[in-house]
């Protein structure tokens, strides 16, 4: 099985000053332990207790994204970024699902650290995967089951091909990327951009790596972080 090609567009970059993206790989993961609920509960209770009476727009963290996404042409109050939208859910206070412990872990840390960190199945093979501007060909598949998309120029998006695996660079996933049961080769992304500090990003991916490993087993093939001056890799 031949290397996988991982890379981050230069513009992102130019437009983000300060972007990492950390990357942590597992392979041969149990996902099908019971999901993580009584630590998804118990980091909603802290994020609760830390954001009290706060403006969640108004958090270094969650306005960091919303000054992001307006770079690139997107609305923030109609398309909120994914931590953005989750801590709103949890302060209404509404609960996340519980789903399964490799989903579950991208969850509590992306609370813990309040920063988007999420989950994908690792492929197999084909074209290597990118964060990027869209591309004539790309198409997104919702989850939900809808038509096809397009997405709309300039657009940050995540990519294997043309295959959109992500739209508005954090915002939601497409259909056929979900992490299941019986997933066990996957990559977490966690997306950092000042105020977050390099410290926060290596804690935030110590604390998936320490996760996985209680609760899911497999072995972390490859963890480091992608900047303006590493924008690439090749995922073992």
């Amino acid at each position: 099985m031949r290397p996988l090609d991982y890379s981050i567009d230069r513009s992102i970059f130019d437009d983000s000053p300060g972007y990492r993206r950390g990357l942590v790989v597992v392979r041969a993961a149990s996902n099908d332990q019971p999901p993580l609920e009584e630590l998804l509960r118990a980091e909603e209770a802290r994020l609760q207790e830390r954001l009290r009476g706060a403006n969640v727009a108004e958090h270094p963290n969650v306005n960091a994204w919303r000054d992001a996404y307006r770079r690139f042409g997107a609305k923030p109050s109609e398309h909120r970024s994914s931590i953005e939208a989750m801590a709103r859910r949890v302060l209404k206070p509404d609960q996340l699902p519980a789903i399964n412990p490799l989903v579950d872990i991208g969850n509590i840390v992306s609370l813990r650290y309040l920063l988007p960190a999420g989950v994908h199945p690792l492929p197999a093979d084909g074209d290597g995967i990118a964060l990027r501007r869209t591309a004539p060909g790309d198409a997104f598949i919702p989850a939900d089951g809808s038509p096809a998309e397009a997405p709309l120029p300039n657009e940050v998006v995540f990519c294997q091909g043309n295959n959109v695996l992500t739209r508005r660079w954090t915002w939601r996933q497409a259909a056929g990327t979900q992490t299941l049961p019986q997933t066990s080769d996957v990559f977490f992304n966690v997306d950092a951009l000042p105020p977050v500090t390099d410290a926060d990003l290596r804690a935030a991916m110590a604390d998936i790596e320490q996760l996985v490993r209680e609760h899911a087993g497999g072995q972390i093939v490859a963890r480091l972080v992608l900047r303006a001056d590493a924008p690439a890799c090749k995922i073992p």
